[in-house]
């Protein structure tokens, strides 16, 4: 075809019929629920594992495995000169690092971007590498532009429960059961790393409330050099019903006129470690 391929993974949030529209090659990416490995997308959706958090499963999750990545990648250069390879940041996971050192015996036709990114923020990138891979530019184009832009987005994300983040050793037992109690929602910010805390406040109306203030704050401080439309503000969770979710994007769409927000579920691999009844904030550049 003389193209660049586009290639990405399920923590993008980026639907099967979504990525067939846009030709986004996608990897599952593994669940593991009491020993047993699930594929989003193939095997598990976000009903059955939210059920299987109910029943107090054990919740975990891993890299992809190198030997399906390998067999993507060998199939897609069958039709392709090229490919970008966009997993999930490399403050997030070792995928990233293991995608590169695979890449290396493909001569140069992988390149594996590291955008710092995640989820909504992440499937922006996304959609830029398609529309960049579209106007003609070549992998290292494509890879060189989302690594440039890659720390022009912010991610806040206020957490129901601290269930999972005791369970993953981020908290203690005693700390997690004192948060249940006094009602406690921490905040969580990832600017390209790793989640740090971010704020600690009382119910969950105060927490959306203080995600809001932090997001406006943002396009005063952080994005104050780009206009507007360069600007895309999302809303994501892991609310159990569409109502839930539409509240939500709907409060942060009023709060922000002049966006169009949309609502993205949490892919099922990041649920296993924020629980049922998260709720998300994200702001990110557009590559142009």
């Amino acid at each position: 075809m003389g193209q660049t391929a586009i290639m990405t993974d399920t923590n993008s949030g980026i639907s099967a019929a979504d990525a067939r529209e846009r030709n986004i090659f996608m990897i599952p990416m593994p669940v593991l629920v009491d020993g047993a490995t699930f594929f989003e997308g193939q095997d598990i959706d976000h009903g059955r594992l939210f059920e299987m958090m109910k029943a107090d499963a054990d919740v975990s999750t891993s890299q992809p495995s190198p030997g399906i990545v390998l067999d993507m990648w060998e199939n897609i250069l069958k039709e392709y000169d090229e490919l970008v390879y966009i997993p999930m940041s490399s403050g997030l996971s070792g995928s990233c690092e293991t995608a590169r050192a695979l890449s290396a015996d493909f001569g140069g036709r992988v390149r594996v971007a590291d955008t710092h990114r995640i989820s909504v923020t992440m499937k922006d990138c996304v959609y830029d590498a398609v529309k960049l891979a579209n106007d003609g530019l070549s992998a290292d184009e494509i890879t060189a532009a989302l690594e440039e832009n890659a720390y022009n987005s912010v991610v806040y994300l206020g957490v129901d429960t601290l269930k999972y983040f005791r369970k993953n050793g981020r908290v203690t037992a005693g700390a997690a059961a004192l948060a249940t109690v006094l009602n406690i929602k921490p905040i969580l910010i990832t600017e390209g790393g790793k989640f740090d805390t971010f704020a600690k406040v009382r119910g969950i109306k105060a927490c959306r409330e203080r995600m809001i203030e932090a997001g406006l704050a943002e396009l005063d401080k952080r994005f104050a050099a780009f206009s507007e439309d360069e600007i895309n503000v999302s809303t994501a969770g892991t609310f159990e019903t569409d109502a839930e979710a539409e509240e939500w994007r709907a409060q942060v769409e009023s709060a922000f006129p002049g966006h169009r927000v949309i609502y993205d579920k949490l892919s099922c691999s990041i649920a296993c470690h924020t629980g049922i009844g998260a709720v998300g904030l994200a702001m990110s550049r557009i590559c142009r």
